[in-house]
């Protein structure tokens, strides 16, 4: 199994020279083949191979004496990054693949040569680079990838291979489903409320007044450099600050759980809505379902996305009748069948982990869709269920 091990780096002056180089080699080798792709496209229909695109490197480092400065493997790796982005966008994952610009984040990857050993990354051409290592990792070392932020800190990703298969899954042990809203970040099936703590709206004040000091900077000056360094770490504060939280709440919610049940929200469709757009984006809805995701195939652990669809929020998880309308601003509503008072997100989040469990126990793990979680007028959807009402265990 492939496991990334992050790691901030602190070259030297020299080092970060060659660096930066690197930077901008790879930037330019990818622009030029993108561009090149996309006109042999115009004329011919077809397009560019990786293979096509590495043998265009002798003849350019013949025009292009600089190019000769970085690892030749880290332009090699271009044609590979460019041929992926190119085969996301074909099979719709992705869009048509963008020219890569100088002030975003940038980063280069060695296949090999690389070493790491105590306090020191050994990488072709550069030597050893002095590294925060927190933790030595056990495997095969496969890559490195080495990033600059715009605020200008160097990392490195170490990807190891331990040689070791993903877990089983094992079914028995608690469920839980997991509601995500505004007001509280997450709402477990088993009552808990975790709060949102707004990171973006803590340092909004702050990042208005840096970004109105780099408006009025004069461009190309080093005065605009430096005001834009300031925006940059700033907004690395608030993406290091949510991390931070992602990492913990999703640890946790895998570690005290062997069944972990959320819902598929299109989030990229969600803050088309003006109105809630920055609050949603602040949030991290996406990266939080990942990490729930590859934490839980690293312990064993089962995870499962409902419906979108599936009318959570508006069923009795008690008898199973749907209300018809529920605005959002009713956070607390009585069932009129059988009369119990619910809290909209909890009984969202039990609501949740039961229809994931019903997933699981037909074996149908994935999106749940069409007339099975369309209900009939009056009652939200058949139970299938063997376990306890009172204890949400498999």
């Amino acid at each position: 199994m492939f496991k990334a091990f992050k790691y901030r780096i602190y070259p030297t002056t020299e080092q970060k020279d060659l660096l930066v180089k690197s930077f901008g080699c790879c930037r330019w080798f990818y622009n030029y083949s993108l561009n090149l792709t996309t006109e042999t496209y115009k004329k011919t229909g077809k397009g560019l191979s990786r293979n096509e695109i590495i043998r265009l490197l002798p003849q350019l480092k013949k025009e292009y004496e600089w190019l000769t400065e970085p690892p030749s493997q880290i332009l090699q790796q271009v044609a590979l990054d460019l041929s992926s982005a190119f085969l996301n966008f074909f099979e719709k994952r992705a869009n048509y693949p963008n020219f890569k610009k100088k002030h975003q984040r940038q980063s280069i990857r060695f296949p090999q040569g690389m070493k790491l050993s105590g306090d020191y990354l050994t990488l072709p051409k550069l030597g050893k680079v002095y590294c925060k290592v927190s933790r030595i990792p056990d495997g095969e070392f496969k890559s490195v990838t080495v990033s600059m932020t715009p605020s200008g800190e160097f990392y490195a990703n170490c990807l190891y291979d331990d040689g070791k298969g993903k877990p089983e899954p094992i079914k028995e042990g608690k469920a839980v489903g997991i509601d995500l809203g505004i007001t509280h970040f997450a709402i477990t099936s088993d009552g808990t409320k975790h709060g949102n703590p707004k990171y973006y709206r803590k340092h909004e004040k702050k990042l208005v007044l840096c970004l109105q000091r780099l408006a009025k900077k004069q461009k190309g000056s080093s005065n605009r450099n430096k005001a834009r360094i300031r925006v940059a770490k700033i907004h690395q504060k608030i993406t290091r600050c949510r991390e931070d939280f992602l990492h913990k709440l999703s640890r946790k919610l895998v570690d005290e759980n062997q069944v972990v049940v959320v819902e598929n929200l299109a989030v990229r469709n969600m803050v088309r809505n003006h109105k809630l757009a920055k609050s949603i984006a602040d949030l991290g809805w996406g990266q939080f379902c990942t990490m729930l995701k590859y934490k839980a195939e690293w312990d064993g652990k089962i995870y499962i996305e409902v419906n979108r669809f599936f009318p959570s929020s508006k069923t009795c998880n008690h008898c199973l009748n749907q209300m018809s309308e529920l605005p959002l601003d009713i956070r607390s509503w009585r069932c009129p069948k059988c009369g119990t008072l619910h809290d909209r997100d909890i009984n969202a989040a039990k609501n949740i982990r039961d229809e994931g469990l019903r997933m699981l126990e037909v074996g149908h793990t994935s999106v749940a869709s069409g007339e099975r979680v369309r209900p009939s007028k009056g009652t939200a959807f058949v139970r299938h269920r063997s376990m306890k009402e009172e204890s949400p265990h498999l």
